[in-house]
Formats: structure tokens, sequence, C-alpha cells
């Protein structure tokens, strides 16, 4: 007899699927200037007060770029990307618990192991350890003063409020009354997402008067907190989230943990360097173009960055908040934790909960074969290992795909996040005619330049977006379960050309163009997308190999596939690659430090 099918997921929002025109791949050579150093910090300064020469920088950019492309006319504008895959009301299936039965830990002898939520929990559970000896463990390396080994992937650090949530934990487990799996295990906030009692800066210097100190924390951190994650504080970005180096004159630059000549990548670097040093196995970051899954892939760890507004309303069309973690267990227990729908958010309480989506799909992995072999050798030929790999030994099907105006709608991408994000500046300053006075050089060119884009190109972005999430949306409907594979990002890292440019900081376009070239789609089209670390290669600086990452993007709502599929990525990179995965130089066992405290007596 045969077996009916599953119904199809239901979606509010979903884009009508339209194939778009086949656009023959092209891309030229970005000829954008480079500051650095003191010409960065003059030269800002001039661009700040020039309209003239933000407009030529805006025009040298491209971004004029879509005024020529004709098949725009066919599509109007969509100006958010929120697809919501709703609750199935016939559905009889219970959601997948978050316990230790269901994310057991990794065996103990796999290479490069690390501590993750369920470890902590067992030995939480056991008494061999409790939150508090984890916690006044980690306080000395993180704090700024005195300076800890870690404390440049730190912004903020209440030590009483660690400790007292530490105690809390303690004594439930004690009591045997554990709130949930993350219960007294660390965590960090990235200083874009408000925690109670904090200030957020965004990366920015302190100012008392625009930085309010948070009545009550952001959801997902909120889901965190009544879950019992102890919060060791705020984590370092780059300024802003304008750029992918994580250079932070205003907090320092925190060094990629595999090799300190090396950017960790941005603007989620002080959480990729957190997770990657094992401090936390899990952190909260943001993406609105890469954030999240571009320093996931140069520090070697798990990033996930959800559809659009699935955690929270950031109040932007591009940016999402969401996980990295130090593996895809931890990455899952996170997300499905600070996913669940907010009832006082009329978009977020549409959503479908997390692992609520039991369907089975075909195993299918689209490549668009031009795009893709952008990437430089090295980081190509690793990833197609891991493809290989996925169709040899697991039997996913790879299909040839291709999508229009990648290279335009990258520069699409870029300034409508850089407008949104200049726009939003303006609105939060007291003065508006010197709205860009207490931002970093490199940020003073980059916002300065965004606030050009005439509206007639802020529509065509719009546009643009549309046909693509048409397209997106044809590729889905014709190849359900449908997983795009690229790069996480081309390039092998972002070595650290100078130390004068820790200092001063680095406006580099033509290598933020290169690294972001394959992570932007996800957030012009809402879609969510996976980063995976699936092996090392060497290094142009420095002595250390540094890690290379695979993505997947995947439908509107696929977040329990993508993760499914980054397990898979992770059995290989534990498995299959040789040696296995590689933990950083200054990895800390946190266990173990606990573990010793432990014995001498913790307070």
């Amino acid at each position: 007899m045969e077996q009916p099918k599953p119904r199809p997921q239901r979606f509010y929002g979903y884009p009508r699927p339209v194939e778009a025109p086949h656009i023959p791949f092209t891309k030229s050579d970005d000829a954008n200037p480079v500051f650095r150093g003191l010409l960065l910090a003059v030269g800002a300064w001039l661009v700040s007060k020039l309209g003239f020469v933000q407009k030529f920088l805006w025009t040298n950019a491209g971004f004029d770029g879509l005024r020529k492309l004709k098949h725009l006319k066919a599509y109007t504008e969509r100006w958010d990307p929120t697809v919501i895959p709703l609750v199935d009301p016939e559905s009889t299936a219970e959601l997948s618990k978050l316990d230790s039965e269901s994310f057991p830990m990794l065996p103990e002898n796999l290479p490069g192991r690390y501590h993750s939520v369920s470890e902590y929990h067992a030995l939480f559970l056991s008494g061999q350890l409790t939150p508090l000896a984890v916690a006044e463990s980690l306080i000395p390396l993180i704090l700024r003063n005195p300076k800890g080994r870690h404390s440049t992937a730190f912004i903020e650090t209440h030590v009483d409020a660690v400790i007292e949530a530490a105690k809390a934990s303690t004594l439930r487990y004690q009591q045997g009354t554990p709130l949930s799996i993350l219960d007294g295990v660390p965590t960090t906030i990235k200083d874009e997402s408000d925690v109670k009692g904090y200030r957020t800066t965004q990366g920015r210097k302190v100012n008392t008067d625009l930085m309010p100190i948070a009545e009550k924390s952001s959801w997902p951190v909120q889901k965190w907190e009544e879950a019992g994650a102890v919060i060791l504080g705020k984590a370092n970005m780059h300024e802003l989230g304008a750029d992918t180096t994580n250079n932070n004159p205003n907090w320092g630059t925190p060094r990629n943990p595999h090799n300190e000549q090396y950017y960790t990548g941005g603007s989620s670097g002080g959480p990729a360097y957190i997770v990657s040093a094992g401090l936390c196995p899990i952190v909260l970051g943001s993406d609105g173009g890469g954030s999240i899954r571009l320093p996931s892939s140069y520090c070697g760890v798990y990033g996930l960055k959800p559809s659009h507004n699935r955690l929270e309303d950031t109040e932007s069309t591009v940016t999402v908040l969401g996980p990295l973690a130090a593996t895809v267990a931890d990455l899952e227990i996170a997300y499905r934790l600070a996913a669940a729908p907010n009832p006082d958010d009329p978009t977020c309480a549409l959503f479908a909960p997390p692992g609520s989506n039991t369907r089975s799909y075909p195993k299918v992995l689209g490549i668009y074969k031009e795009w893709f072999d952008r990437a430089d050798p090295p980081v190509k030929e690793l990833c197609n290992s891991v493809i290989s790999y996925c169709k040899d030994k697991l039997g996913y099907q790879v299909v040839d795909i291709n999508i229009p105006y990648v290279t335009e709608g990258q520069l699409a991408e870029s300034f409508t996040i850089l407008t949104e994000m200049a726009v939003r500046a303006q609105s939060h300053v007291k003065n508006p005619k010197d709205w860009l006075k207490d931002l970093n050089p490199a940020n003073k060119v980059l916002l300065a330049v965004g606030a050009q884009t005439p509206g007639v190109d802020y529509f065509l972005a719009q546009q643009l977006r549309n046909m693509l999430m048409q397209h997106l949306a044809f590729l889905y409907q014709k190849y359900p379960g449908l997983i795009i594979v690229t790069p996480t990002t081309p390039n092998a890292g972002w070595p650290i050309a100078s130390e004068g440019d820790l200092k001063y900081g680095i406006s580099d376009g033509n290598m933020t163009i290169r690294n972001m070239e394959y992570v932007w789609m996800a957030n012009l089209c809402g879609n969510p997308a996976i980063s995976c670390p699936i092996g090392y290669v060497d290094p142009v600086k420095g002595e250390r190999r540094v890690p290379i990452g695979i993505m997947g993007m995947g439908e509107w709502g696929s977040e329990d596939l993508l993760l499914g599929w980054g397990r898979e990525c992770e059995g290989y990179l534990n498995e299959v690659y040789p040696g296995g995965r590689q933990r950083p130089g200054n990895w800390e066992d946190v266990v173990s430090i606990a573990g010793a405290k432990m014995g001498q007596g913790s307070k």
C-alpha cells in the first residue's frame, strides 16, 4: 500500500516561486581605496566632512550598478524578507526534549574535543563540578582589570552578578532541581543584544547619554537566563557590526585563537574567540552580513544564522540574532531555547516552535559552480572533499543550480545594510549634523558613504531582493530539502597586515567584499544558514594553521534540516579529516581548571 506523502510546510509570506532569467556569472575586480594608519584617521575626517568625496566613494564601490539591470522591471520591491513557517494544526508530533539523552556527549578520546553543554550538565548533576567553581575559574581569565588572558574578547563583566547566578545554579543542582540542560553553563552575549544591568555599546566608546543601562534582557537572552545559563558578560564586536575583521580600536582587537597573526572575523569576533578558546560552549551573536558565520569559519567553530526575525525583531531588514557554539549539539540547544516564540512579538509569535518540523526530506545539495569555484584553491579543495563525502558516503544528491545577479546582489545587500545603519546612527544622536563624531575612523568612512544612497537605488535593491527570493523559492520547490552549499568565505582567513592597523583600524572594502562573497544572500533574502568547520590550511603569516568552514543555506524555516546536515559535517571533521578537529594553542580546559578548584575547595 502506498504511504501517504507528508503535508507540505505551511508558510506566511512565502515568495511566489518564479524562475529568474538565466544570467551568466560575471565579476570584475574591486577597486576601492584602502585606508590605514594615520592616513585613515585623517582621510576619515575629510570624508566625514566632504559630501562630494562620499558620493565619489559610493559610485566607486559600484553601488550604482543596479541601474542597468533590465530584468528588475518585472519585480516589485520586497522590503522585509520574513517568511514564517506556521504550526501544523493537524500535527500530533511531540517536540524532542532538550535533555542529555537527546544530546549525548562526543566520545572522550575524540581529537580536539571541546567541553559541551551536555558534559557540563552531567558533571554538575554528578557533583564532580559546580557552576560556582566554573564561574570562579573563568572570571580571572576574562576580566579587563586586572587584565586576564582572554580579556580582549570581553567588553564588560559584572562579577557579583556572575557569582550570584552561579551560586543559585549550584544550589539548584544540590537540591536536584536544575532548570534545564543549560543550567549553570557559562555563556556570553555579544554587545549588540541587551542584558539586564548592562549597557549595550555595540562596540562603541561608552556614551552614557546614548547607552542607558538595560532594564530587561533581549528575548533570546531571557530564554537562556530562564534556563539557568550563567552569563559572564558582554562580548567584544566590530564597532556597530559594520565590517568583518573585528578590528576595534575602542576595546582592543581579539586575535584569532588558532593564529594570532589573523583576525577573528566579525562582527561577532568576540563570541567566536570565546567559543574557540574553550571559555563557553555557546555565545549569542548577530548576523547582518555574515557576522556569525564568517568568525565561526575563521575561528573553527559552529555558527547558525536563523531565518529572518526568527529569534527577535532587530529593526533591520537584514540582521538577525543567532548562536555560535563548540559543537552542533550545543548549537541546537542554544538555538532551540532562544527561538521559543515570543507571545509579545506579533511576528515571532507566529513561528512554529523550533524542533517541530518532523518531516523527512530528500538529501539534496545544490552547487552554483561558477560561484563556488571562485574560492581560493585550498578552500575549494576542502569544501569539495566534504561534498564528495556527502554524495558518496551519505547518499546526498548533488545538483547544479544557477542564481542570477549574485555579484549585483552582494552590492545590493551591502548598501542596504549600510544605508539602514547610517539612518539609525543619525537618529540616535543629539546633534544630527555631527552624527559621525564618536565613530572610529573606518566606520566614519563606511557610514558616510552609506548615507549617500539615493532612494532610487535603495528601491532597486529591494526589487532585486524580491527577484532572488522568488528564484530561491523556485529552487526549493523544485528540489525539496535543498541545501545550497558554498564555502563560508572564499579566503583562508584575514591576516593582520600590521600592528598599526590595530591602533587606528583599517578600511579595506576590497577584502570585505571578497570575504562576504557567499554569506550575504542569506541576509538579503532572510534564509537560515549554517557554517561548520571542516579542516585547516597553512597560513601566510604566523605558525599555526587556520580553520576553513563550509556553509549550507536552506529554505526559510529549515533550521532543523541545516542542523542535521551540520551533524554530518561534524562527523566528517571528527572522523574523516586527517588528524580530526584541532583546538587552538590558547584553548582553556575549563573543566580541569574548575575540577582543580573543587579539589582545593571552592568558596
